[in-house]
């Protein structure tokens, strides 16, 4: 398709980065960019959360922040969907940010483990109607021979949150991806791109540039 190499990947004004100038932990730069973006761009916190499956292919899906601090980057799922079967086997993740918007990308790369389950299910009842529902129609990924089928689900898991609004699935998982290693990427036209990588070594923080 000829027209791909016309699309412009980056608006004309671009944000200065200086990686000389960063807190001494990742999360308190990301929540910095995470702001900046959420300035922007619709969905800042929209992340593809990257695993892989039991033949060791990798996985890949957007799926929404939920938290982070100090501790690490919080998603959340149903620990018998395809993601969460496969943190259960192989409790790693990646999860990446973009922000065409402002140049901006993120990846976080670590050890995921899941929420106690008082935290994930206060994460559940947090969530919109629409999606405690959605997450009692159950099956995700499988299937759908008859959209009848749906929608008669759709209404049982209605049913079943209006007549109990606290009620939570039992597969409900708040997974913290701890990281072992942050990038920071920020978009030059000139393409000598700013990449600033910090990595945990001996229980710390190292700061790394990379080449573009």
């Amino acid at each position: 398709m000829s027209a791909l190499r016309g699309w412009p990947s980056f608006p004309e004004e671009l944000p200065d980065f200086d990686p000389g100038d960063v807190p001494a932990r990742p999360h308190e730069l990301f929540l910095a960019w995470l702001t900046d973006a959420g300035a922007h761009a619709l969905a800042p916190h929209a992340t593809t959360l990257s695993t892989v499956d039991a033949d060791g292919v990798p996985d890949a899906r957007v799926v929404i922040l939920k938290d982070v601090d100090a501790a690490g980057w919080s998603v959340a799922s149903g620990s018998d969907s395809p993601k969460g079967l496969q943190l259960a086997a192989n409790p790693r993740a990646a999860l990446t940010f973009f922000w065409p918007v402002r140049g901006r990308q993120v990846r976080v790369r670590g050890r995921v483990a899941p929420a106690a389950p008082e935290v994930s299910a206060a994460d559940f009842r947090a969530r919109p109607l629409a999606s405690r529902v959605e997450a009692f129609i159950g099956r995700q990924s499988e299937v759908l021979d008859d959209p009848a089928d749906l929608l008669a689900a759709a209404a049982e898991a209605e049913r079943r949150v209006s007549e109990d609004p606290d009620l939570v699935p039992p597969g409900w998982t708040r997974y913290l991806v701890v990281a072992d290693s942050v990038e920071f990427w920020q978009a030059r036209h000139d393409r000598r791109h700013v990449r600033l990588r910090y990595r945990r070594a001996d229980g710390d923080w190292l700061r790394e540039r990379l080449w573009p």
